[in-house]
C-alpha cells in the first residue's frame, strides 16, 4: 500500500519500505518462533521476512496460535535516503486460528473483534491504512462459509479519509485439500506454502531424470 504523490524534480524518489527494528543496513532475517504444527510453521516460514511473529497471542480473551504484525513506511526521498518526507504508515495485524470447522457466525465474531480493535488505532495525518486479517485453518469448509469469505468487503474511512482507513480481511484454508479462499488480500499467498513443496519435488524429479 503506497501513498500517491507527484513531483517535478527527477531526484525526488518514492520509497515504500518495511519498518525495521534492527540496525541500519542489517538485512539478516530475524529469529522467529517455531510451531509444532507443521502447516503453521510453514506459513510462518513464508511470513518471517516481512512480519514480526508471535505464538499464542491473546486478544480480548481470544487466543490465536499465530500472530503477525507488518509495518510499512511509504515516503519520498530527496537526493539521499536520509532526506525523506511525506511519510505515511500502513499496518497489518494477522491473526491465525486453527480449528476442525468454522461457521459464518465464527467469522462474524472475528469481524466484530476487528471493529473493536480499530477503536484503538492512533490516527493522524501520517496514518494511511491498518488491516486486520483473520485466517482460519480448518479440516472442512462449507460452501456458505467459503462464499462469505470470498464476498467479504469491509473498509472504513477514518475522518472521511483524512486519517486513512482500516480494513477487515478474511482467509479460510483447508490444507488437506490445498484450498485457500480469501477476501482478496495479499497475505493469503503465504497460506499456499504447499506450492514450495511441489516446486521442490518437481526439481528433484528433473534431477533424477538426468541420471
Amino acid at each position: 500500500m503506497t501513498a500517491e504523490g507527484t513531483t517535478d524534480d527527477p531526484t525526488d524518489h518514492p520509497s515504500d519500505d518495511p519498518v525495521s527494528d534492527g540496525p541500519a543496513g542489517d538485512d539478516s532475517p530475524r529469529e522467529r518462533p517455531t510451531w509444532e504444527d507443521p502447516y503453521l510453521d510453514g506459513v510462518a516460514a513464508r511470513l518471517q521476512f516481512n512480519y514480526d511473529l508471535a505464538r499464542d497471542e491473546r486478544v480480548r480473551g481470544v487466543r490465536f496460535p499465530l500472530y503477525g504484525r507488518l509495518e510499512m513506511d511509504s515516503h519520498k526521498q530527496f537526493l539521499h535516503p536520509a532526506i525523506s518526507y511525506g511519510h505515511q504508515y500502513s499496518y497489518e495485524h494477522l491473526y491465525v486460528d486453527r480449528r476442525p470447522r468454522v461457521g459464518v457466525e465464527d467469522l462474524e465474531a472475528f469481524v466484530s473483534l476487528a471493529h473493536d480493535l480499530a477503536e484503538d488505532i492512533e490516527v493522524d495525518e501520517e496514518h494511511y491504512a491498518t488491516d486486520f486479517t483473520f485466517a482460519v485453518v480448518v479440516e472442512d469448509l462449507p460452501d456458505e462459509v467459503a462464499s462469505f469469505v470470498a464476498n467479504h468487503d469491509d473498509r472504513t474511512m477514518l475522518k472521511y479519509g483524512y486519517n486513512g482507513h482500516y480494513e477487515v480481511n478474511l482467509v479460510a484454508v483447508v490444507p488437506d485439500e490445498q484450498r485457500v479462499v480469501d477476501s482478496d488480500v495479499a497475505v493469503a499467498e503465504a497460506f499456499h506454502h504447499w506450492d514450495d513443496e511441489q516446486e521442490t519435488t518437481g526439481v528433484l524429479d528433473q534431477l533424477r531424470g538426468l541420471f
